[in-house]
């Protein structure tokens, strides 16, 4: 069956969609935002699709999710024609000796997930993963299996290749949503990924994120890190060129406003601690994204007639996003 869909906001999620629909349908994109969707929270992010990491937040079933997730990367990532660095060789967490605490505490909260669990890694082990984290830290767990993706190479090349599909795009511009029609236009059916744009709407909150982009020569990580730290988890996630993106899990906070000092020093500086190499690195940019969440938490995928709402991805777009866009085009296929 051949539909006519809009597609409401061109964020991860939206894109997901469209990129799924537009192979047998007519897709129309509407986005706040313009082409280069700089506000996406999918755009700041860091990319990681980290299950047995978030396990010690979210429940058992949405880290299930994530696995899930993860195997579909790869078929979406081999529809583009770009090369987008993808990359599953597991999550090394760590802690210096003063957080000693916070790393236990975070190993036992750790789910099993399917075939996978946590495993705790000595000084030599880590130097094995690492070479370069030789004689900085006694002790850390390997999380196998999670990985990671190059968020703005897959942006770029997924425009690219719905550009080509003829999908229609219509940027900067606020829509309204009634009776399955946008701004009085009807269509088959409507796909909303706003995102925080549906706040009035739904009850979604704003939870913020920073991350710093450096280029650092001087520094050859081969996986994301994550570094227990006494105010958040700090990550660094190695992306191609040496370039690494680093960054809070989440702050607690509807502030969408620059980075500030305070928190652009404890990224830094927990950086420099784990790797030396970072004090010489280039600062390419800092950038702060709120990320839909519920009270609860949890994503949500809902449908009010031929309305199909995914909202609530929280921290966790990239690990869940590809499964929830399937559970919305079922709804339609």
């Amino acid at each position: 069956m051949f539909y006519n869909i809009a597609v409401v906001g061109f964020g991860l999620a939206g894109r997901l969609a469209v990129l799924e629909l537009s192979k047998q349908h007519h897709v129309t994109v509407f986005e706040a935002d313009d082409e280069h969707t700089q506000n996406s929270a999918g755009k700041v992010a860091a990319a990681m699709l980290a299950p047995l990491a978030e396990s010690v937040l979210c429940e058992a079933d949405l880290a299930l999710m994530g696995l899930d997730s993860m195997k579909r990367w790869p078929s979406i990532i081999a529809e583009l024609e770009s090369d987008i660095f993808f990359q599953q060789q597991g999550t090394l967490v760590i802690a210096h000796q003063q957080d000693k605490g916070d790393l236990q505490s975070f190993a036992q909260r750790i789910k099993p997930l399917a075939e996978y669990t946590a495993e705790r890694v000595s000084a030599q082990q880590i130097t094995m993963l690492e070479p370069e984290l030789a004689g900085r830290f006694n002790q850390g767990l390997f999380l196998p299996c999670e990985g990671q993706i190059d968020n703005q190479a897959f942006y770029k090349a997924s425009f690219a290749q719905l550009n080509k599909r003829k999908v229609k795009f219509v940027f900067n511009q606020r829509v309204t949503i009634s009776d399955n029609k946008i701004n009085n236009r009807p269509f088959d059916y409507i796909i909303d990924c706003r995102g925080l744009g549906a706040k009035g709407d739904k009850p979604i909150r704003g939870v913020r994120g920073e991350v710093a982009r450096l280029y650092a020569p001087e520094v050859s990580l081969t996986r994301p890190v994550r570094l227990m730290h006494p105010r958040y988890p700090i990550y660094i996630a190695p992306k191609p060129n040496h370039e690494y993106v680093i960054g809070a899990t989440e702050i607690e906070s509807q502030d969408d406003g620059a980075a500030t000092v305070r928190s652009t020093l404890e990224l830094l500086s927990a950086a420099y601690t784990v790797h030396s190499g970072f004090a010489e690195a280039r600062l390419l940019n800092i950038q702060t994204g709120l990320r839909p969440a519920f009270s609860d938490n949890r994503p949500e995928v809902s449908q009010v007639g031929n309305v199909i709402s995914i909202n609530g991805l929280y921290r966790h777009g990239y690990m869940l996003a590809p499964a929830l866009v399937a559970q919305a085009v079922s709804r339609i296929e």
